[in-house]
């Protein structure tokens, strides 16, 4: 692919499709949403209307239209193995939600399957291309913190309506996978790709067959540590916190910043506090457009080579701190059917 517009299908009328994607899909230079699929003829139709696009019923039927480029995947996660595969055996690049999927070794199968087609596959953890991280790590790198001890990241949500899929475990819900894909990632970014897992916990809330509550400890070969907190019944905390040897630095609003909310990283020091500058940034149009980059690359170039292996290391350490809390990927008993949020 050159410079052409990227024709972009929707598997699914999830929420964050309709709520985030769609909308910023419609907005973005180099896409154009030609298809949306339901298993809902009248969702379907009623998706397509509002982003004047074209209905489909039925997941199958979207992905033999040749004039679909590449497809978005909102499905929940224990869909994404099937149609993830899909997808690509069909020729389309893939953008999918979080997590690509529920296990490290299907994980692996799917990039290698993307790989050797020539597509890409992307996972979508938009949190990284927001800018406010680049300065964070711009800052470590000239000591501004000094030498690099700890890492504290959280990610929390109130408490969700009984019926929505996360508390779903046939569907891959919990909120490891959830919400604690994002502090994990975090930790990823920031302490690089040798980090292990020295325990966790998770926790089933009252009456509930996922993980509503849990947290982990992590670690470099160096030893900093990364302490990380995550639930689905909290006050709403989307942070994280870098300690050194002379400071710290801080990020509210880590995960989740609405385009136009100005970030706010503190550095502290044993002189006092400040405030970095940094500007409005919007994470989902920049990460639509990293994956029309990819794309206009045969193989996606080297930042999608980058992506693959945090996407792996990212689901070994997910499933490491599954393991690690007593709670192997087979007691999922996920259901490998049709679905959608």
């Amino acid at each position: 692919m050159s410079d052409a517009v990227l024709r972009v299908g929707v598997l699914g009328c999830a929420g964050i499709a309709r709520r985030r994607m769609l909308p910023a899909m419609t907005a973005a230079p180099g896409i154009e949403v030609v298809a949306v699929a339901s298993r809902d003829a009248a969702k379907a139709a009623e998706t397509a209307r509002t982003y004047g696009c074209r209905p489909v019923t039925g997941y199958p039927e979207l992905l033999a239209l040749d004039e679909v480029d590449a497809v978005y995947v909102p499905l929940p996660a224990a869909l994404h193995e099937r149609w993830v595969a899909a997808a690509l055996r069909a020729g389309k690049h893939v953008l999918a939600e979080k997590p690509l999927t529920t296990d490290r070794a299907r994980t692996a199968e799917l990039l290698t399957l993307a790989h050797g087609l020539g597509l890409v596959l992307m996972e979508n953890v938009m949190f990284v291309h927001h800018g406010q991280h680049e300065v964070v790590r711009t800052a470590l790198a000239e000591g501004a913190i000094g030498e690099l001890r700890a890492m504290h990241a959280a990610f929390a949500i109130p408490r969700l309506q009984d019926a929505d899929i996360r508390y779903d475990a046939d569907l891959g819900g919990g909120a490891l996978w959830d919400v604690g894909v994002y502090p994990v990632r975090a930790a990823l970014h920031f302490l690089g790709p040798e980090l292990r897992v020295a325990g966790a916990v998770l926790t089933e809330g009252d009456g509930r067959r996922v993980d509503t509550s849990g947290a982990a400890v992590l670690h470099t070969p160096e030893g900093v540590t990364a302490q990380l907190t995550f639930g689905l019944d909290h006050p709403y905390v989307a942070t994280y916190e870098l300690w050194g040897t002379e400071g710290r630095l801080t990020v509210e609003r880590a995960f989740t910043p609405p385009a136009d909310f100005r970030p706010q990283v503190r550095l502290r020091r044993a002189d006092g506090a400040q405030e970095l500058p940094l500007a409005c940034d919007d994470q989902v149009a920049n990460t639509l457009a990293a994956f029309v980059r990819a794309v206009r690359d045969a193989q996606g170039g080297e930042e999608a080579r980058d992506g693959r292996a945090d996407v792996l290391r990212q689901a070994e350490l997910l499933e490491e701190i599954r393991e690690a809390a007593g709670l192997a990927a087979s007691d999922l008993g996920v259901r490998r059917e049709d679905g959608e949020r």
